[in-house]
């Protein structure tokens, strides 16, 4: 028998936090929650939650290497703006 490691609970963060994680105001990100160009976001007994992993996948998205960058354009219009 393999002895795996007990994978770790999902960790859920509250707009607040989920926020300061990506560098941005609690009411930006429920902006980016209204027009669905934010994080994957889940709701939990009537409150708003974000996986830390959702955030990650989010931010990685809107990365671009230069302003000539075919994605930097997009990562702009869904809400990443990597200035």
């Amino acid at each position: 028998m393999l002895n795996r490691p007990t994978p770790s609970p999902a960790r859920y963060l509250r707009t607040h936090e989920a926020a300061q994680i990506l560098g941005l105001s609690p009411r930006t990100l429920e902006k980016y929650r209204c027009h669905g160009t934010g994080p994957t976001f889940r709701k939990l007994g009537g409150r708003v939650v974000y996986l830390i992993d959702d955030l990650d996948v989010w931010a990685a998205a809107g990365a671009c290497k230069s302003t000539s960058d075919p994605n930097y354009d997009a990562a702009r219009a869904a809400g990443h703006d990597p200035r």
